[in-house]
C-alpha cells in the first residue's frame, strides 16, 4: 500500500459537482443489459457522470482484467478473461442504441493473446461500422509489444483517431509503469501516422506522479516529434490507498502553460486542464 502520513487535499477546481440527469442511469442500464464494460466505470473515471448524462461512453473491450500492472491504474490486473467473440456486435448495438456520433474503443491490455488483441480491435471497428458508416472512431490502444503486424491490423480499419497514451515521463516508468517502455510507445505513434498520413494520431499523460514541469516540457517535445495530432494532460487522481500518492495539484493555470507550449511548437491540438482524459469530449477532436 501506498501512503504518505499527510495526503495533499482536494482543490476546489477538482471538485466534481454531480448532476442530475435521467441519462445516467439509462446509459448505465442500456450497458449493463448488453454485458458491455467501460473504461469510465472501471476506472473510475471523474467525468462519468457528465460523459454519462450525455450518452457518452468510452467501451472497454478484451474483458475486465489487464496482463499489466501499472501503478496509477484502478483496473484489474489479473488473469486475462477468455475473448468473447461477440463483443464486437454487442458494442456495435451499443452504439447504434446510443446514437453515438463518436465512438471511442479500449481495452485492457492483452500480452497473453499473440496479436494483443489487435484482431478484436479491427472486427468491433468493422462491426460498428456495417451499422452505421457515419459514426466516426477513435481506438486507444496498447502497445501491442512493439508489434507492427498487430499495429497494421487496426490502421489498415481506418480509424478517425488512433490514441496511444504515453501516460507519464519515462523517468518514473520503473516505478509507475514497469512492464512498459516510453521510447516504443513513441514509436506506436510514430509508425501510425506512417501507416495512415491521413489519420489523426493523439497520446495522452497525466501529472502529479512526481514528474517536473521541465519533463512535461520534455514529454511535449516528443510527442511532437512522433507527428502526433492531439495531445491531452490531465491531473492524476488516486483511485484508492493502494495506488501511488499525489505528489502535487497542478494549478489550471500551469495546465494553460503546458497547452500553450506545446501549440508553440507546432503539436495542431493540446488539451490540458485538471479534468482533462483521454476520451473526455472525444467527439470535439474530430471537429
Amino acid at each position: 500500500m501506498h501512503t504518505l502520513k499527510n495526503d495533499l487535499r482536494i482543490p476546489p477546481w477538482l471538485r466534481v459537482k454531480l448532476p442530475d440527469n435521467k441519462n445516467f442511469a439509462s446509459t448505465g442500464e442500456l450497458l449493463e443489459g448488453l454485458g458491455l464494460n467501460t473504461v469510465c466505470q472501471n476506472a473510475k473515471c471523474p467525468n462519468i457522470f457528465e460523459c454519462f448524462s450525455q450518452k457518452v461512453a468510452t467501451f472497454l473491450i478484451l474483458g475486465q482484467n489487464c496482463s499489466r500492472n501499472c501503478a496509477f491504474c484502478n483496473i484489474n490486473s489479473s488473469s486475462p478473461e477468455p475473448v468473447d467473440e461477440t463483443e464486437p456486435k454487442r458494442v456495435a448495438k451499443a452504439a447504434e442504441r446510443l446514437r453515438l456520433r463518436h465512438a471511442v474503443i479500449t481495452s485492457v491490455t492483452r500480452d497473453d493473446l499473440a496479436d494483443g488483441g489487435a484482431d478484436h480491435f479491427a472486427q468491433t471497428i468493422k462491426e460498428i461500422r456495417d451499422i452505421n458508416d457515419q459514426t466516426t472512431l477513435e481506438v486507444l490502444i496498447p502497445d501491442f509489444q512493439g508489434d507492427e503486424q498487430a499495429l497494421k491490423t487496426v490502421v489498415n480499419e481506418r480509424p478517425e483517431i488512433l490514441n496511444h497514451n504515453v501516460e507519464t515521463a519515462p523517468e518514473l516508468y520503473p516505478e509507475i509503469r514497469p512492464q512498459a517502455d516510453f521510447k516504443r510507445s513513441l514509436q506506436v505513434l510514430k509508425r501510425a501516422k506512417k501507416l495512415n498520413p491521413e489519420g489523426k494520431t493523439k497520446s495522452g499523460f497525466m501529472v502529479g506522479l512526481g514528474e517536473t514541469d521541465e519533463q512535461v516540457i520534455q514529454i511535449l517535445r516528443d510527442l511532437y516529434r512522433t507527428g502526433c495530432d492531439i495531445v491531452t494532460i490531465g491531473q492524476y487522481m488516486r483511485p484508492t490507498r493502494n495506488h501511488p500518492p499525489v505528489k502535487r495539484y497542478v494549478h489550471p493555470e500551469t495546465f494553460e502553460k503546458y497547452q500553450k507550449t506545446g501549440e508553440d511548437m507546432g503539436v495542431p491540438h493540446v488539451f490540458s486542464a485538471p479534468l482533462v482524459r483521454s476520451s473526455y469530449n472525444a467527439a470535439m477532436f474530430v471537429d
